[in-house]
């Protein structure tokens, strides 16, 4: 048992974050098996979403989530579910859309840099003090 108040407090904090930690999992283990028991898009979706979820909150790492949700997919593809087309669409569009609006920042950025460049390479002044400090050869 801790003695010092800071190890106490940490360990307090370490008991909620289990407790929510677990919570998470037994979510995702939910949805999995209602998955599994219901191979759906629908409920695919929500084991897929539960996964993000444990990424997004350093639960699991992000390559163990994609490789999970992949086994997900080739069960769905097994059980011959057809899979949702039209919610990878509007995905589509934005990455479609935001490549337009950075070549017009990256326009006005080479401008800027020119003028920054001017003033920075400038000689600084030299003295004949720093001269005299130099290290004989």
């Amino acid at each position: 048992m801790p003695i010092i108040k800071s190890a106490k407090k940490a360990a307090r904090q370490a008991e909620k974050r289990t407790e929510h930690n677990v919570e998470i999992k037994k979510a995702i283990k939910a949805a999995v098996k209602a998955f599994k028991a219901k191979p759906t898009a629908k409920t695919l979706s929500a084991a897929q979403s539960e996964y993000d979820k444990a990424v997004k909150k350093d639960l699991i790492k992000k390559n163990t989530a994609a490789r999970r949700k992949a086994a997900l997919h080739a069960f769905a593809k097994k059980a011959g579910v057809k899979l949702e087309k039209g919610a990878a669409k509007p995905a589509a569009a934005k990455k479609a859309a935001a490549p337009k609006a950075a070549p017009k920042a990256a326009a006005k950025k080479p401008a800027a840099k020119p003028a920054a460049k001017a003033t920075a390479k400038k000689p600084a002044a030299k003295t004949t003090q720093s001269k005299a400090k130099a290290p004989k050869k």
